[in-house]
């Protein structure tokens, strides 16, 4: 999104500037990133490049002191490369640190400042018994506060988190849009149907549940388990593939190991270029956001699935914008993740029995997506705000 942002600024005549990490380690060895400098310019654009370590899989004292750090880190590169004055500054959240290194360079350049909230931090943190210590959310919560105070215009994706947002934390309603996550549709519509990973990964003729993305405690993914124990001997055409990373993937393998799980397989992430065609090569999309969540937001994986013509299954928390994004859209089916171990596998076992229904959801997420979250609609509000402010 942040590749897709900075190129349409560029065509609408802003001179842009991005500051992103690399991660060497994470990098095959083929890949030519790895022999650039840690500034270039690439189609126009002037790319800062910080090394960093991949901290999604650490534990969450080493990501939380990383997140203090990280802002200081940047800091130093990004002084030392720009030659130019900066009108505006855009920034997510989470992480937190993000938005206070946004919040300094407005201070540093006198610069307009938008915030583009993600998620809640520290609050999605707190309700999901991951932020207990007091003196950290205290100090989380003051600097939210000030990149709040700080932000001449914030953003939200969905209506349940910015409605939060005025709610919680004392935000006027002209200081905070609804800006939704987008997708660019052509990149996943454009790719034939295939079965270039189930090949790949050895699934010949099953039918798959794919689970793609951030395998972490914010998912809860412990009933997909519970429910591939259930239902292998029944339904051993059941798949359940999980394609990503996250601090909750090993001690799920462990479990699936113990319980000598086939129907469940673990992969790394693959590639932006190859995402479409393993969305193509899966019969139902997964989604999943533990109960203890408390805001409205929804996994951004949902346009993916939804602009490859993927059926959605979801099992989302109660304030979740990602009901009504379904039942609007008719893409698939969603319930509420507090509902029952036996619930949760019916529902599974529904969607995969309504096999007749699945080319209808399909055809209804591309349509729906395609109408409400192209690329060129999200980003020309952005550039309303740009402008504006």
């Amino acid at each position: 999104m942040v590749e897709e942002l900075s190129q349409e600024l560029l065509k609408k005549g802003h001179n842009v500037i991005v500051c992103s990490t690399v991660i060497p380690s994470r990098l095959s060895s083929n890949t030519i990133i790895k022999n650039r400098s840690s500034c270039v310019v690439e189609k126009g654009i002037k790319v800062i490049r910080v090394k960093s370590k991949y901290i999604n899989s650490a534990n969450f004292i080493i990501r939380g002191l990383y997140q203090i750090f990280f802002p200081y880190i940047f800091w130093n590169k990004i002084k030392s490369q720009l030659d130019n004055e900066i009108d505006i500054v855009i920034s997510y959240s989470p992480p937190l640190a993000w938005a206070v290194l946004g919040r300094n360079l407005k201070k540093k350049y006198n610069a307009r400042y938008i915030l583009n909230v993600q998620d809640i931090f520290p609050q999605n943190a707190i309700d999901l018994g991951v932020l207990k210590n007091r003196f950290l959310i205290n100090y989380y919560e003051s600097q939210e506060k000030k990149v709040y105070k700080s932000a001449d215009k914030l953003t939200s994706h969905t209506k349940n988190s910015r409605q939060f947002l005025l709610s919680n934390k004392g935000i006027t309603a002209s200081k905070i849009e609804l800006i939704t996550n987008w997708i660019n549709v052509g990149t996943y519509a454009n790719v034939p149907e295939t079965n270039y990973f189930k090949e790949k990964y050895g699934l010949g003729n099953k039918f798959i549940f794919l689970f793609a993305g951030v395998i972490g405690p914010s998912q809860g993914l412990d009933f997909i388990i519970d429910t591939a124990k259930e239902i292998k001997s029944k339904y051993p055409e059941i798949c359940f593939l999980f394609v990503g990373d996250g601090l909750e993937k090993k001690r799920l393998m462990k479990m699936a190991k113990e319980s000598k799980l086939n129907n469940v397989v673990f992969k790394p992430l693959v590639s932006i270029e190859e995402y479409p065609k393993l969305l193509k090569s899966a019969n139902v999309g997964l989604m999943a956001l533990s109960s203890l969540n408390k805001t409205g937001v929804y996994p951004a994986k949902i346009f993916g699935y939804m602009a490859a013509s993927l059926p959605v299954c979801a099992i989302l928390h109660k304030e979740s914008d990602g009901h009504d994004l379904i039942k609007e859209s008719g893409c698939g089916i969603s319930i509420f993740s507090d509902e029952s171990k036996k619930v949760k596998r019916d529902l599974i076992i529904k969607i995969y029995n309504e096999k007749d229904k699945l080319k209808q959801y399909g055809l209804n997420g591309i349509e729906y997506v395609s109408n409400n979250f192209s690329k060129t609609k999200c980003i020309d509000k952005m550039n309303i705000i740009i402008n504006n402010i």
